[in-house]
């Protein structure tokens, strides 16, 4: 963040509000020419506070109505397992993030299912082949009380 002055902050907090502005529109919510902001968010990219531009779905028009939250428990803290679990966990469309905790459980997932059948399957088809899994527990989320891409920019 040393890096950053508050025109590069603002730049990057605009950006995350709406990746599609154009050079012009966002020069003129940070108040400088397209020529300076278009050189900022190159520079910004090039340095990787900006990592990518993406378009959020909307999972229900998806047809993805649940999410699950589900911790799981490997057999053994191995390098092996825990390599073996990441990697095909990383192949698997349903997971959108899987953070390795600390805690009773060492991973958690964010799985987005159609129904709880799709889960079903989900979790005999596709977590059943992982041999290094222990256990796990799923959590059903019953409504969203917040949800941001948002990174604080300060």
């Amino acid at each position: 963040m040393a890096n950053l002055d508050t025109t590069d902050q603002q730049i990057l907090k605009e950006l995350q509000q709406n990746s599609k502005l154009s050079t012009k529109e966002l020069a003129s919510l940070v108040n400088l020419t397209p020529t300076p902001v278009f050189e900022r968010q190159k520079r910004l990219e090039k340095e990787g506070y900006i990592k990518k531009y993406v378009a959020v779905l909307d999972p229900e028009k998806l047809g993805y109505g649940i999410i699950v939250l589900c911790s799981v428990k490997l057999k053994q803290h191995t390098r092996e397992n825990g390599n073996q679990f990441m990697s095909v966990i990383n192949q698997m469309d349903q997971v959108t993030e899987c953070y390795n905790i600390s805690g009773e459980y060492d991973f958690m997932m964010k799985v987005y299912v159609r129904d709880m059948k799709d889960y079903q399957d989900f979790v005999m088809n596709k977590l059943g082949s992982i041999d290094c899994i222990g256990g796990l527990q799923s959590i059903f989320v019953i409504g969203e009380a917040k949800h941001s891409n948002c990174i604080p920019v300060r």
